[in-house]
């Protein structure tokens, strides 16, 4: 059964409020732009695909409430700066300011291709997935609003018998691991163990992982990736204990703009979330935190890309532009 993030009805963008799970179950109604914008900064949803939906959605929700367009489309490209899609999602819909159902539309267009391109990412995943697999972060339908991305390809691949059991992260600070991978592995019954972010090497050490498959929020055209904070640790203990690792992510969260990862904008985010788990209070009071949401991974540590075309593999300044059409 596949978790859906947000929905659509009777002119109302409701989502559902990912900080609540997995203790509830409780949806959020949008209707503006505005809404649909602190949606996103808030993290009531959060995943680069969700996050490039909802703002679509965003721009259908500002036509139905009488929103400036250009003004709606600035409060919602400020929303989150690292995810990619958010500003594809918000490209696409720029030819529509002005056509309710242009908008409309072409917002339905850009979930149905989430879904179809995320069926070819888990199935393309599965394939090179095998054992014991770690992930990282949240992949799953609740970061996509389709079937996940790395999350999809490890349950296809133990719906195929290929996986058979998963290590999820915590993924601290925000614990989108404990809180969000944990709770749609459970959902579909895929034995899954999680473990704090620093057990990884331990694991590893042991031989306990054969695998490791991620997502992606934003990368250049040398394979250079940025995702949640955490990842570049992983990527570098799973290059040295020779272990497979993969992102995965649909073409669309490939920046064409940019060479390297270096130009990559990371979002940092409250220290607040860091010193605090759900209120309650982890460090002294009034003491700094440092809270970068994300972290850039080099393209020399990663075995390769898992894309709706296919797995792409080394060299990947030429794998992606040909997947992309970017090469004759």
């Amino acid at each position: 059964m596949r978790v859906v993030p947000f929905k659509f009805e009777a002119n109302t963008f409701w989502l559902l409020d990912q900080r609540q799970l997995p203790l509830e179950e409780a949806w959020v109604a949008c209707h503006t732009a505005v809404d649909a914008a602190d949606g996103i900064h808030d993290m009531v949803v959060r995943g680069a695909p969700a996050i490039g939906v909802t703002a679509a959605y965003g721009m259908v929700l500002a036509h139905l409430s009488g929103e400036n367009p250009t003004e709606a489309d600035q409060v919602l490209r400020k929303s989150r700066p690292t995810a990619v899609n958010l500003f594809y999602a918000l490209d696409r819909m720029k030819p529509h300011w002005g056509d309710l159902e242009g908008s409309l539309r072409e917002a339905r267009a850009i979930w149905d291709e989430v879904e179809q391109t995320e069926l070819a990412i888990s199935q393309n995943g599965a394939r090179v997935l095998k054992g014991q697999v770690l992930t990282h972060c949240n992949t799953g339908p609740l970061a996509t609003g389709g079937y996940g991305t790395a999350l999809g390809a490890i349950i296809e691949a133990h719906r195929q018998g290929r996986v058979s059991h998963v290590w999820v992260d915590e993924t601290r600070p925000y614990l989108q691991g404990a809180r969000l991978t944990a709770y749609e592995l459970q959902k579909v019954g895929v034995p899954a163990t999680l473990i704090t972010d620093n057990m990884a090497a331990y694991f590893m050490s042991k031989g306990q992982v054969d695998a490791v498959i991620l997502g992606t929020d934003r990368m250049a055209l040398n394979g250079d990736f940025a995702n949640k904070i955490g990842t570049y640790g992983v990527a570098v203990l799973a290059h040295y204990h020779e272990i497979p690792f993969y992102p995965a992510l649909p073409l669309s969260s490939v920046d064409p703009r940019l060479e390297t990862g270096e130009a990559i904008p990371i979002e940092e985010r409250s220290g607040l979330e860091v010193t605090t788990v759900h209120g309650i209070p982890m460090a002294p009071e009034g003491f700094p935190a440092a809270h970068p949401a994300f972290d850039v991974t080099s393209h020399a540590l990663v075995t390769g890309i898992v894309t709706e075309k296919g797995v792409l593999y080394p060299p990947f300044d030429e794998s992606l532009r040909l997947a992309m059409g970017l090469l004759d």
